[in-house]
């Protein structure tokens, strides 16, 4: 059964494959930037539709990118347990009000204020959330490394990143084809057996992957050195592609977004109170 890879390449046939690394990585920018600033409810759901019409125009499904979106829930639900952990008044200091649903113990009350102020930052992160996967799973990484070039960073740097993009989901096949090894040796990782025991015994499979991942890091290095990668100030690339339309269309809207970000927070501030 071949291993599942998480934060990789996925081609499609889509818009948002077509669009160039560059425009990809500005637009990336820009939409994060725009969603940063503001804590303001109505601009967040509104980035929050482009957001979703972006990774439906994108024709990846969810399935593929499920991983990532659990994990992305379990660091939400944790995110906002702290918070409230160690400010449950941080609602009703920047809204000014203080409505109590219910009284927990000590100085722990459940207010709308917190409420609100916590559905704002969640709706931060699937705003921003799916844009980064987007991201990744629809840009090819020489295309990547070459945008980065293209933006005045080093292709040394940009061919670096390339590199990394790539060996994720070899050393993702790497662990599972070890992981199968060591359990047709007898050494139990299923979910038959209990978590510390399966903490300890995938123990096991991390000085295999290492030395694995260090002998092909060595390869890699030999390879590059041997046809004489970084002795010139610049190189060419094979994925860079010429700007089209739908580019400069991308780029307007990602920069539309972000002066009505500005524009909102500037005039109106970054919270929208509903409470006054």
């Amino acid at each position: 059964m071949a291993a599942k890879t998480v934060l990789n390449y996925l081609p499609r046939e889509s818009v948002v494959h077509k669009l160039t690394g560059t425009t990809k990585l500005a637009f990336f920018l820009l939409f994060t930037f725009a969603s940063m600033i503001t804590y303001n409810t109505w601009v967040l759901l509104g980035l929050f539709a482009v957001s979703i019409a972006a990774f439906k125009l994108s024709k990846i499904r969810f399935k593929e990118v499920r991983f990532m979106m659990i994990f992305m829930l379990v660091f939400l639900l944790l995110n906002n347990l702290f918070i409230f952990l160690f400010d449950p008044n941080q609602g009703t200091t920047l809204y000014g009000t203080k409505h109590v649903l219910c009284h927990l113990f000590w100085r722990y009350d459940v207010t709308q204020e917190q409420l609100f102020y916590m559905l704002n930052i969640s709706l931060k992160y699937f705003v921003a959330l799916p844009v980064a996967i987007l991201f990744i799973s629809a840009t090819n990484p020489s295309e990547f490394a070459a945008s980065l070039n293209s933006i005045g960073i080093s292709y040394k740097v940009g061919y670096s990143v390339a590199i990394a993009l790539r060996y994720i989901p070899d050393i993702q096949r790497d662990y599972h084809s070890i992981s199968q090894a060591q359990q047709a040796r007898g050494v139990e990782l299923g979910k038959n057996e209990h978590f510390f025991a399966r903490l300890k015994n995938s123990v096991n499979i991390l000085l295999p992957l290492i030395l694995t991942s260090l002998n092909r890091i060595d390869v890699i290095s030999n390879a590059m050195e041997l046809r004489g990668f970084g002795k010139n100030k610049k190189r060419s690339w094979y994925m860079k592609r010429p700007f089209e339309k739908r580019d400069f269309l991308t780029l307007g809207l990602g920069v539309v977004l972000l002066v009505i970000s500005l524009t909102v927070t500037i005039r109106f501030g970054r919270f929208y109170n509903p409470f006054v």
